[in-house]
């Protein structure tokens, strides 16, 4: 009897409420898991929308070239017999300028989004007469019968026009693919005038081409001054790739973009033989940067649910150990389910309205829930005050956290500093061993 009694008092003291506390913190960790797993089952099948829209429209879009390309014959011994082998000479524009629109639009399967466009540009530079004996080549080897220039484009099912190449005046055949694929894997080509090639010493060129596709557009810097302008209405751009616009400017009509780039800038040089090079690395471009989805910004909160929690039972605890006022632990319980279930309702409902009416919605919803389940219980208008304001700050806080992309991790340091700090101003005076009497003794 004694040791009943014994164990009867040490369940209501403050330690044992700390010792609660903890425990069910982490037991609840497992709902909030869960919910954070059906976030990521969300997301997965937003990435699966994203996927079949752009495989029916395109997908991100790349363009490279135009480059000139010529073969030569090569002189080889083999089995102690000369042999002649085929080899290809690359050379790149002396100038490339690149001008457009990218036109976006909002395609939608059932409650998901992806971003696509459709983009128009005007492509036009200058070639300069090839050089071979750079390469080591003799002119009297080269075949400039099969000569023929070729642009890299990603994803062929983008492309909305009959392209046509005008080189020297002189417009060109556009074919599908690429003869060879030392440099460019996908594409078009044009076989060129070989009289040009013989006696002209610069070969301008241009063309228009339009093309769809969705997340992003790049470009390659293969012009010895690369130069690439682009304007659109989309308000959230995402500058990507191994260069940075010279200017930009971002309103809330749109954006502008100039991109200067010279052969110094990257690690090919103006000609090669075969494959000596290549320019995969060298990319750069814009994105249709969607700002953090309503699923990111679930999951982000979906990571203070430990935090909500513990300040929530520690506020429970504070009131019992002020105000004499005992909690059952069931009651902890309750109010910590409660808690976990404003992450399933926050993604639910955004889904629908949007992340910010949504938690708006749920965080309303929690805490009328959890102050209304206070005063039913205690009938402490004081209590049931104490805990609504707290639970509004908390959320509040999280709301602008989440807002914060950057400054997330500091601001909510900062917080839980103040939160702690708080805490400890409040407590500062207890005598925690005659707390453990006094709420062991109660009743």
């Amino acid at each position: 009897m004694k040791t009943t009694n014994g164990i009867l008092s040490f369940t209501r003291t403050v330690s044992f409420k700390f010792i609660l506390i903890g425990v069910l913190s982490l037991f609840l960790l497992i709902p909030v898991v869960s919910i954070r797993n059906i976030i990521n089952e969300r997301q997965m099948r937003q990435a699966e929308v994203l996927n079949e829209i752009s495989s029916s429209w395109g997908n991100a879009q790349s363009m490279a070239g135009p480059i000139l390309t010529i073969p030569y014959k090569k002189y080889v011994e083999t089995d102690s017999k000369p042999a002649v082998v085929i080899e290809y000479a690359h050379f790149l524009p002396a100038q490339l300028l690149i001008s457009g629109s990218i036109e976006p639009e909002m395609r939608y399967r059932g409650i998901f989004k992806v971003a696509v466009y459709n983009t128009k540009l005007r492509t036009e530079g200058i070639f300069e007469k090839p050089d071979f004996t750079s390469l080591g080549i003799d002119p009297l080897n080269v075949d400039y019968e099969n000569a023929f220039v070729s642009v890299g484009i990603s994803d062929m099912r983008g492309i909305k026009n009959d392209v046509l190449i005008n080189m020297a005046e002189e417009e060109l055949v556009v074919i599908p693919g690429v003869p060879v694929k030392d440099i460019l894997s996908t594409g078009f080509h044009a076989r060129l005038n070989p009289e040009n090639l013989k006696n002209l010493e610069r070969l301008p060129f241009r063309f228009d081409i339009s093309l769809d596709g969705s997340n992003s557009l790049r470009f390659y810097p293969i012009g010895k001054v690369t130069k690439v302008d682009l304007n659109s209405p989309w308000l959230d751009p995402s500058f990507e790739g191994g260069f940075l616009p010279a200017d930009r400017n971002i309103t809330d009509t749109g954006f502008t973009a100039s991109w200067m780039v010279t052969h110094l800038n990257r690690n090919f040089p103006q000609s090669w033989k075969n494959t000596e090079y290549s320019i995969e690395d060298s990319s750069f471009g814009v994105g249709l940067f969607l700002p953090v989805s309503h699923y990111q910004k679930a999951d982000r909160s979906a990571k203070y649910a430990i935090m909500f929690i513990g300040l929530t039972f520690l506020l429970f605890l504070l009131i019992e150990v002020l105000n004499a006022k005992r909690l059952h632990p069931i009651q902890y319980l309750l109010t910590g389910l409660s808690l976990s279930v404003f992450y399933a309702l926050l993604i639910s409902i955004s889904e629908q309205i949007g992340f910010d009416w949504a938690f708006v919605v749920s965080a309303a919803a929690i805490i009328l829930l959890i102050s209304l389940y206070i005063q039913s219980g205690y009938h402490s208008l004081s209590f049931t005050l104490i805990t609504t304001g707290v639970l509004t700050l908390l959320y509040a806080f999280l709301y602008i956290i989440l807002q914060l992309q950057d400054y997330s991790l500091l601001f909510g340091s900062i917080g839980l500093f103040i939160v702690l700090g708080t805490f400890m101003f409040l407590t500062r005076k207890i005598n925690w061993y005659k707390e453990e009497t006094a709420v062991g003794e109660e009743n």
